[in-house]
């Protein structure tokens, strides 16, 4: 019979010979996960020992991550921006830089507005997936409507999943539509947000094998060096916008002079880039005159 300890050990040499970077994160984790313990419950069983049952499911999770798959897509679960999200093959996985999107969404619009403002912000996740940010932002402003849109029916579904079980969704509705393609004339907001695809072919290509063959590219790949979907966004957000209601859109690195060009031609009356954790231009923010 093996211990916990043991295992651990055995499946973080494992995930390293397979180029697992996080190899003895990933192997608590995904452990952890197939006992029903969370990371710091788990090292104080160290020297429990498993049985036949036990080890044959950690097996199935293990073989898995082996090939790649995702962890979260293993666990089935994300915690983002303060929410718990069902994660699965049907939608990206929420990334921790996105976190920060919804945090500076949360600065530039929702937060900013008085308490005591007479209607209630009206905001719109654009290209949603998990419904991550549509849901963080709905749970950080109890007074917000918010509108999720995505073209996708599967992400729909995932995200109109995550919204019953946060009991979130009687204040967030969904539509389909590609883009603003199905979003109502006249329908004005005080925050677009939305975090596109931006990588191009070649980008992909060179992403880990997580990424490049586990989730969907439509997600993740955009023509004319990944600019045209947040290109799209930009010259049509303004007409969706109320007067000083704000853009706010997770970029890839080398795109923001296009995109703050973009910004002017589109009459927004002025934009800004915002960098990442690690320094780098990844967001750009633009406020409707």
């Amino acid at each position: 019979m093996l211990s916990v300890l043991e295992i651990i050990k055995k499946t973080t040499d494992f995930f390293a010979t397979k180029g697992i970077e996080s190899a003895r994160l990933d192997a608590e984790l995904l452990i952890g996960h197939s006992l029903g313990l969370k990371r710091m419950q788990l090292y104080l069983q160290f020297e429990r020992l498993l049985t036949e049952a036990e080890l044959e499911k950690m097996r199935a999770l293990v073989r898995r991550r082996a090939a790649r798959e995702p962890l979260q897509y293993i666990t089935g679960e994300v915690e983002w921006g303060g929410v718990k999200l069902k994660v699965d093959r049907r939608a990206l996985i929420p990334r921790p830089e996105t976190e920060l999107l919804f945090e500076i969404a949360l600065e530039v619009a929702g937060a900013a507005r008085p308490e005591t403002a007479a209607t209630a912000e009206n905001i719109l996740d654009l290209g949603t997936g998990t419904g991550a940010l549509a849901l963080a932002l709905a749970k950080a402003r109890p007074d917000a409507r918010v509108l999720a849109a995505d073209a996708s029916d599967d992400a729909l579904a995932l995200a109109r999943e995550n919204a019953a079980a946060l009991s979130l969704d009687a204040r967030v509705s969904f539509l389909k539509s590609d883009w603003f393609g199905a979003v109502p004339a006249g329908e004005k907001f005080d925050l677009i947000v939305s975090n596109p695809p931006y990588l191009t072919r070649e980008e992909i290509a060179e992403t880990e094998p997580e990424v490049r063959q586990f989730e969907p590219h439509s997600a993740l790949v955009a023509a004319d060096d990944g600019c045209a979907d947040l290109l799209k966004i930009i010259s049509g957000a303004p007409a969706f916008l109320k007067p000083g209601g704000v853009l706010a859109l997770e970029t890839g690195i080398a795109q923001h002079a296009a995109l703050l060009a973009a910004c002017a031609d589109a009459g927004f009356a002025r934009s800004e880039s915002r960098q990442d954790l690690t320094k780098r231009d990844r967001f750009v923010i633009a406020w409707r005159g």
